[in-house]
């Protein structure tokens, strides 16, 4: 991609990013996420009617009196966003595919970061680990995550999310909140045990992308597809009913899979199909959260 269209792509997704984020999104972001984790301030002596349960008993003994731990709200969040930069998500049956709802969806949290002073990292995921970007504050680090989420060629084609939720446990120590963007479409049955580990840790959100397709076939007649993963073709007889019913059927199962995932290991999650505004879907997700 030629630098000025790509600049011209940054900036048209800053434009619709920071409308989104400063007139319905940035108070949804912020309830979602402010005061969910505590800094500790300072310890002072104890007073009738503190709670016992916040005494420090390390300062209390040096003293020989008892002091109680105070906690302050912390005013700084950490937001991670684990981008999954796989050979399926380019997939789309309408004008926007997977990656473009990923990218606007990566640009709007982006800018809602920088917007609260927030610092925000990334790490683009297939089944390696393709590029870590740092978290930190500024527009100029912003835009050039947006640049990346736009041009990033991957490496390789398929999907590890295992990998990518045991990465950030590794490379973040203080507990951030993060978000998983991805479609999901992997069998990786560390997966669960994964995710309960590091929420443990930090605050996860699951944003599962899908194209209506996915969910069910249309006739078509004898149709040749592709596995964008692992480049193996097959042919499918879309006119046959049993094969349209099979096709259904194994996305519900698999919906089912997720949903039971996420409520194994406590990570919020939403579905987002590329036609909807997802902005909506967002602001759902956050409402639940607060």
């Amino acid at each position: 991609m030629e630098t000025s269209e790509l600049l011209k792509k940054v900036r048209k997704i800053e434009i619709k990013s920071r409308g989104l984020s400063k007139n319905i999104f940035a108070g949804e972001y912020h309830s979602a996420f402010k005061g969910r984790g505590m800094a500790f301030s300072e310890v002072r002596e104890y007073q009738f009617g503190d709670d016992v349960r916040s005494i420090d008993w390390n300062v209390t003994a040096r003293y020989n009196k008892p002091f109680i731990k105070i906690f302050e709200e912390e005013r700084e969040l950490t937001v991670m966003l684990l981008v999954d930069v796989s050979g399926s998500r380019d997939f789309g049956t309408l004008d926007r595919w997977k990656h473009h709802v990923i990218t606007e969806i990566s640009a709007v949290l982006s800018f809602s970061a920088i917007a609260n002073n927030d610092k925000i990292g990334v790490i683009f995921f297939s089944d390696k680990i393709e590029k870590f970007i740092p978290p930190q504050k500024g527009k100029s680090h912003t835009l050039r995550i947006i640049r990346e989420l736009i041009d990033f060629q991957p490496e390789s084609e398929k999907t590890d999310i295992t990998l990518a939720v045991q990465y950030l446990s590794n490379v973040i120590k203080r507990r951030c909140s993060a978000f998983i963007i991805s479609d999901f479409i992997d069998n990786n049955r560390d997966l669960e045990k994964a995710l309960m580990i590091a929420n443990k840790k930090h605050d996860l959100a699951a944003l599962r992308i899908y194209d209506r397709r996915e969910t069910e076939l249309p006739a078509m007649g004898l149709v040749k597809f592709k596995d964008s993963e692992s480049g193996a073709y097959v042919f499918a007889d879309t006119s046959s009913r049993r094969t349209r019913n099979h096709y259904k059927q194994m996305w519900y199962e698999h919906e089912q899979r997720m949903d039971r995932l996420f409520a194994k290991s406590g990570v919020d999650s939403v579905s987002i199909n590329t036609e909807e505004d997802f902005v909506k879907a967002l602001i759902s997700l956050f409402r639940k959260r607060a």
